[in-house]
């Protein structure tokens, strides 16, 4: 692949990723402040039933949902929009030549976007609590935004080609995102997981890189074993992603 094929699908990334951008909040009022306040909401409603209701004792019971809850809504988000990464742009796929799989990285780019939109909110939280940023996070915060953006791509990638075959699967995805948010340690420390079913922990794809997450932001610290699993997890996902996506790419077409 020679250099100008690659900077026209560099180009054609960029423009995917900035018409997204621009159509997602087009006519809305508050616009690109629904990105924190979408999770920030979830947050009010948790730290309500779990801390005023349920009297749930944990430090820092708001920035710690807030911590774990913004990595988990980028992910999730991703995810159930994935379904229509393919199905929702049939014009260029049955007309123009390109990869395919750069109509899933733009939809993805666009959710880092907006996560990384909502991470002075965090520090807003933090700075409220006197919980300081720390040095590691001049390379923890690049780490954990590549993970999961592989991550991410990956699953994507591979819901975004199935679903074109399989149009049951865009409802699965969203059962099985619920199910997902409550086998991961969002509201909950991971310390408290029952042992017997501390293996769910790495079972689950989006638990490491969530929990690793709410490491950095609280403790100022990588927790390299579950950044380990996100990243040995991503990259398994990310090949299977893309291995389904070759083999389906070609007809494509016929079913968009």
């Amino acid at each position: 692949m020679n250099a100008a094929v690659l900077r026209y699908y560099r180009d054609l990334l960029f423009v995917l990723v900035a018409k997204d951008l621009k159509v997602r909040y087009k006519s809305t009022f508050l616009g690109y402040a629904w990105s924190p306040l979408h999770p920030l909401a979830f947050a009010v409603v948790f730290f309500f039933v779990f801390r005023i209701i349920i009297q749930f004792e944990v430090e820092n019971f708001a920035l710690f949902l807030i911590a774990g809850l913004f990595p988990w809504h980028c992910l999730s988000n991703s995810l159930v929009a994935s379904n229509a990464f393919f199905l929702g742009n049939g014009p260029p796929i049955k007309k123009v030549r390109f990869p395919r799989a750069l109509l899933v990285l733009a939809g993805v780019l666009n959710d880092a976007v907006h996560s990384a939109i909502s991470i002075p909110v965090i520090l807003l939280f933090m700075l409220c609590c006197r919980v300081y940023p720390s040095p590691c996070w001049l390379w923890g915060v690049p780490l954990l935004f590549a993970v999961q953006l592989l991550l991410t791509y990956g699953l994507s990638l591979l819901l975004a080609s199935l679903n074109l075959f399989f149009r049951d699967l865009e409802r699965l995805t969203v059962i099985l995102v619920l199910l997902l948010f409550y086998l991961t340690p969002v509201i909950c420390p991971e310390g408290m997981v029952p042992e017997q079913f501390r293996w769910m922990l790495y079972a689950n794809p989006m638990a490491p890189v969530t929990v690793a997450w709410r490491g950095l932001f609280l403790e100022g610290s990588l927790r390299l074993g579950f950044c380990a699993v996100a990243l040995v997890t991503a990259l398994l996902v990310l090949v299977v992603g893309h291995l389904v996506c070759r083999k389906l790419e070609w007809r494509f077409a016929e079913v968009v």
